[in-house]
This record gives C-alpha cells, sequence and structure tokens, in this order.
C-alpha cells in the first residue's frame, strides 16, 4: 500500500508537517476583516517556496472539475470545502474561514486544515468549532494498530452527534504518503470493525466536516466549492497522522 512508509519515508514526512504547520500558522495570523482570499494564497505561495516544500493542491486534476487552480483551498462560513481563494472573496468580523492545503517534500505529502475565527463570533459557531476540533483528535486517538477505519469514524460521530451537529457524509478523509490522495477512504461517521485494519506505517489524513445544521452538500458553478445543502456554516479540521509503535503520531504540528 502507498500510505504504509519505511524510516525514510517517515523521517520526511515528519519534516514536511512541521514546516506545513508552520506555515499554516504564519497564514492563520492574517486572516483579519478586510483581508482578501487571494491574498492568503500569494502568502502561502511565497512560504511553500521558502520552506522548500512544493503545494500539493496547486494545479491537482480532479476528474470533472479539472485542474485545482491555488495552492490553498479558502472556504468560507457555509462553504465547506475546495473555496478558490479569490480576490472577491474578502473577510469580514463573525466569518469562519477554513484553509486546506497540502504539501510535498521528497517525494511525501502532508495534508492539514484549520477553520480560523475573524474577529468576534457567535456562541454557535465557537461550539462548531470546538467540537469540530475535539472530533478530530477523539478520531485521531482511535487511529491504532488493530482497530479499523470504522473507529475512526465512530470516534468523530459520537463527538457531533452528542453535540446536535451535521456530519458532512459526501467528503472523507483519505490515505496520504507517496501521493497526497491515496485510499483507504475515512468517512466521519461508521462503526468499529469496520473497513480495513490500521497498520504500523500507515499515514492518514483525518478530516472532519462538521456543520451547524443537517450535512448535506452542494456544488457551486465554479465545480469545486462545495456548501452546505442549508446554508448553514460549516467548519474543517484536519492532521496527517503516522502509526508508529502502534500509536498515532500527529505529522502537521509545530
Amino acid at each position: 500500500m502507498n500510505n504504509i512508509l519505511n524510516k525514510e519515508e517517515i523521517a520526511d514526512l515528519k519534516v514536511n508537517g512541521h514546516k506545513l504547520a508552520l506555515l499554516v500558522d504564519q497564514l492563520k495570523a492574517e486572516i483579519k476583516p478586510g483581508v482578501t482570499a487571494d491574498k492568503i494564497e500569494t502568502l502561502a505561495l511565497k512560504l511553500f517556496d521558502q520552506a522548500g516544500l512544493t503545494p500539493a493542491f496547486l494545479n491537482y486534476y480532479v476528474y470533472g472539475a479539472g485542474n485545482f487552480p491555488a495552492s490553498t483551498c479558502i472556504s468560507v462560513n457555509e462553504e465547506v470545502v475546495h473555496g478558490i481563494p479569490l480576490k472577491t472573496k474578502v473577510f469580514k468580523e463573525g466569518d469562519l474561514v477554513s484553509i486546506d492545503l497540502g504539501a510535498g517534500y521528497n517525494g511525501v505529502y502532508t495534508d492539514m486544515a484549520v477553520t480560523v475565527p475573524v474577529g468576534e463570533i457567535s456562541d454557535a459557531d465557537a461550539k462548531l468549532l470546538k467540537f469540530t476540533e475535539d472530533s478530530l483528535y477523539r478520531g485521531i486517538e482511535a487511529a491504532k494498530s488493530g482497530n479499523t477505519i470504522g473507529h475512526i469514524g465512530e470516534a468523530v460521530e459520537k463527538v457531533a452527534n452528542l453535540n446536535n451537529l451535521g456530519i458532512v457524509r459526501d467528503y472523507v478523509g483519505h490515505g496520504i504518503g507517496r501521493k497526497p490522495h491515496l485510499p483507504p477512504q475515512i468517512p466521519n461517521y461508521g462503526e468499529a470493525g469496520e473497513g480495513i485494519t490500521i497498520a504500523e506505517g500507515m499515514a492518514l489524513a483525518i478530516e472532519p466536516m462538521l456543520t451547524l445544521g443537517r450535512g448535506e452538500t452542494d456544488v457551486r458553478p465554479d465545480g469545486w466549492t462545495v456548501v452546505t445543502s442549508d446554508h448553514s456554516k460549516a467548519a474543517h479540521f484536519e492532521h496527517t497522522i503516522i502509526i508508529e509503535n502502534g500509536l498515532p503520531v500527529i505529522i502537521t504540528k509545530v
């Protein structure tokens, strides 16, 4: 399997993930009222170059949609994922801005996403951010050698259900490693025992997408931007992990 890595690849993955996490921290600091999404994209390209990373999403081909036109996916409020960082996308007080980006380094790839509040946000939006991020960490904790992909989905789903949040089912996490997107798919719902067994050296990108509404989605006419069908706000958090000594290790961290 292309998402089971050797020791040298794991070492490179850790370098990659650390660099990407530092890059994301710098982008987060620039998300303020009045800033445009294309400014974040321009900064990201500069930071990728400085870090010696390849932007994994730039010109990434998806059947039916074509080549993605940017290095970052920037999605605001009801936009769930794959938002294009346009000049016309201006952040305002109370927005929720999700940044999703991937990086290549020495032939291995990482993937990471965060949702950032712009200024003061509502209590409901704060709850959405808190529990979406919490569901990510519960999912990661479940990613132990010998467990299955279903253990991850069950852990994420439990947090969502306990807090009355909608689960986006149309888009899922994935294997990662020698390519940005690899099997297996990692749904944010499921039951322990379902799916493949998690194994030593396996690289996974776990990425809960939760909403304040029902969780159904549509795609805008641009062919990329995924939005909630009921226009409820969404949040998206993602880490790349590796299974070492039977346990999940977060790669995309400072």
